[in-house]
């Protein structure tokens, strides 16, 4: 089976309820209010380009943001504003995460001082489950992966009575997310006076990582609704083991990935795609791309050792793989249909996210040293 997948999108978004959200919340608003809050750093890396062959590549270093090294927080934190705003008696929020989401609604909650119950999947790391113990109100390791992780999730806080802030969606729980979707948006608001001008974007090509697809998905929103049929080529990028975009692409239809989810990325180790995101994501993504633990770390390595005058970027495993995935389009041979899909060339440039930093230390550090 081939690595990637050619979609030839409607560039048409639809206007329901939850997509009304989308459009007409300001996330930025909110977000700019907080005192914790600034702008993350947008970086060119005119070195690295020159060395991969193409002309330019910018990246936004999410590992600034808010200190906690990740941009889930723009998400949780929007969402659970929300929610308050309409219940404020509200007392605990609960979630499931790999990670960098957990640490965000826990982040969140204790800025409203409320409680964070947060379940983790099996294979979640020793350094991360640290982290979140760290500020969440309670923990718990399951022995279940991220999407049966997610259900637990859901039943024990309708047991509960617990308000379940998750990011991603199924049928009956579309509104939260999309809350978190809205909250992602701030993130693409500050590149207006950047790369995302008002008439057309600086860059050419678009690599959003993706796990369950709602930061994607938030992404080609914003994207065609600023420029429509104008938009970048948006790229999205999963690891092999754990691809339920692709999964989804190939299969015409929501699915759970079939892999046997082993990946260093793992804030992309999710299952089936969020029904939201989903419905935005094959109207509006060009390619979708399958890379292995290998290009992760090559693309790691690549912002950590800087080149010529480049800025050095600390990233993590799935902060990197946007990167990684564009590596990946430009060495391996196999792809040419892809890259003459989506226009690939020496005068290209490529926008990609730093998602996270050195969320996990020892596996960054380890990573690193090789």
């Amino acid at each position: 089976m081939k690595d990637f997948f050619l979609n030839y999108p409607t560039n048409k978004l639809c206007h329901d309820k939850i997509h009304f959200i989308l459009d007409n919340d300001n996330a930025l608003n909110y977000h700019n209010k907080l005192e914790e809050y600034s702008k993350t750093p947008l970086i060119q890396l005119n070195g690295l380009a020159k060395r991969i062959g193409v002309n330019k590549i910018f990246i936004k270093d999410e590992s600034k943001r808010f200190g906690l090294n990740a941009y889930k927080v723009l998400g949780a934190s929007y969402a659970i504003y929300k929610i308050l705003s309409m219940n404020p008696k509200v007392s605990t929020f609960c979630t499931a995460t790999d990670g960098n989401h957990g640490m965000a609604v826990a982040w969140s909650c204790n800025m409203n001082n409320k409680e964070s119950v947060i379940y983790v999947p099996k294979d979640t790391s020793d350094q991360r489950i640290q982290s979140l113990s760290a500020i969440a109100s309670r923990v718990y390791k399951t022995d279940l992966n991220y999407e049966r992780t997610c259900q637990l999730a859901k039943t024990t806080s309708r047991k509960m009575n617990w308000q379940l802030v998750q990011d991603t969606s199924w049928k009956g729980y579309e509104e939260i997310p999309a809350y978190i979707m809205s909250g992602y948006l701030t993130q693409f608001k500050e590149l207006e006076n950047e790369i995302n001008s008002i008439k057309k974007p600086k860059a050419d090509i678009i690599f959003f990582q993706t796990g369950v697809g709602s930061w994607a998905a938030s992404g080609i929103w914003y994207y065609l609704n600023k420029y429509g049929t104008k938009k970048p080529k948006i790229i999205l990028v999963e690891p092999n083991e754990c691809s339920g975009v692709f999964e989804s692409f190939i299969n015409g239809k929501r699915i759970s990935p079939k892999g046997n989810f082993k990946t260093i990325m793992a804030g992309l180790n999710c299952g089936i795609p969020s029904k939201i995101a989903w419905e935005i994501i094959k109207n509006g993504c060009d390619a979708c791309l399958k890379i292995s633990d290998k290009y992760a770390k090559e693309a790691m390595r690549s912002l950590f050792y800087n080149h010529n005058k480049d800025l050095r970027v600390i990233s993590g495993e799935s902060g990197a793989a946007g990167l990684a995935g564009l590596m990946k389009c430009i060495k391996d041979k196999s792809l040419d249909n892809l890259r003459n899909h989506i226009g690939l060339s020496s005068d290209s440039k490529i926008l990609v996210f730093n998602t996270e930093g050195d969320t996990d230390k020892e596996s960054f550090k380890s990573i690193i040293k090789n």
